[in-house]
């Protein structure tokens, strides 16, 4: 007796339903992210000709699942909804939720989250991390819960999908560390406070440099509001984080070209919270800073990890040997498939 699942069933008599449904449901999301969009920014961004892009929301018009205005095209209420129903068919078709439980079971996290497509060339596939991401911290927090945000890109995108909440205005969001380079809307202070004010709750910053000598951080140590935060890590139930590359994250703190190339000839390959690890997972530096400490965050509830991109996969092998089995990965399409090129 055949062991086929229905969906296996229907893409054998119909193989030219997937890549139909996956063109215009990804059309859908687009007008939903975008929304009011024009017909040629459309066509753009998913990578259509106009005409092709006509044909096709012409059709999701008929059938109510979009509305063109003066301003652009929006996505209807049918049409939020059937994104909703349709997402599991979608990942199920596409072999998505099949690569999640693979990854899941061999990096040995709580985990794995994919968003279809590439981030560093589709601004779709950015806004779905950041939509998955804040999603499933909606799951996991709580109203008394303190919450740890470190820097980048990555962790920004979740600012735009956090809203106010009743249930959740009491949370605590805290700087995970000082400031970093001169990108001030990606630092994790700026963040924190974007996060806090989105959904009404309360937040601490962290105004110090990064990198401390090792005279002003014992000073440091013994200031009321740094002790405070000390407190507030030691109790953090919820951590959110990205990955660097450690070349990269070496480069935003200023490094000199000699710690630079210490950073290569000690091996580093990844970076998170201050810390550098080479390609087994293993601490070859440690930033001298006042921020949140790994065995901190070994302790938390919750470990959100928001990290895509093929440039990203050689870090995220390398922090996964050692990252905590409470982790949580938000990641694309692109960098899992690459990662499961490498593992399995």
């Amino acid at each position: 007796m055949s062991s086929f699942t229905t969906d296996e069933a229907q893409q054998k008599m119909l193989p030219e339903m997937l890549p139909l449904l996956q063109r215009r449901y990804r059309l859908l999301q687009t007008v939903q992210f975008m929304q009011p969009v024009g017909r040629r920014v459309l066509a753009e961004t998913v990578k259509m000709t106009e005409r092709e892009a006509r044909k096709e929301t012409d059709l999701l018009r008929e059938q109510g699942l979009i509305v063109a205005n003066k301003t652009g095209m929006i996505c209807t209420e049918d049409g939020n909804s059937t994104l909703d129903i349709l997402r599991s068919v979608v990942y199920e078709w596409s072999g998505l939720s099949q690569l999640e439980h693979q990854l899941q079971q061999y990096l040995g996290i709580q985990q794995i989250i994919i968003v279809p497509g590439h981030c560093e060339e589709d601004e779709t596939a950015q806004n779905l991390l950041g939509k998955e991401a804040a999603q499933h911290f909606k799951k996991v927090v709580n109203n008394d819960a303190i919450v740890a945000v470190t820097g980048g890109g990555s962790v920004a995108s979740l600012a735009q999908f956090l809203q106010p909440s009743e249930d959740i205005k009491d949370c605590t969001f805290i700087a995970a560390r000082g400031g970093i380079g001169h990108e001030m809307q990606m630092q994790a202070n700026t963040l924190t406070a974007k996060f806090a004010n989105k959904i009404g709750a309360n937040y601490r910053t962290l105004y110090l440099p990064e990198h401390l000598s090792e005279q002003a951080y014992e000073a440091m140590l013994k200031e009321p509001m740094i002790s405070e935060m000390v407190d507030y890590y030691d109790r953090a139930d919820i951590v959110i984080h990205g990955i660097g590359s450690a070349e990269e994250m070496a480069v935003r703190r200023n490094s000199t070209s000699e710690d630079l190339q210490i950073l290569k000839e000690k091996g580093a390959v990844s970076e998170a919270f201050g810390y550098y690890f080479n390609d087994k997972g293993q601490i070859v530096h440690q930033i001298r800073t006042i921020g949140i400490q790994f065995e901190q965050v070994e302790k938390c509830n919750t470990i959100l990890a928001v990290a895509a991109g093929e440039q990203k996969v050689n870090a995220i092998l390398s922090y996964f040997k050692v990252a905590p089995k409470q982790t949580v990965l938000v990641t694309d399409e692109a960098a899992a498939k690459a990662i499961a090129q490498r593992l399995l």
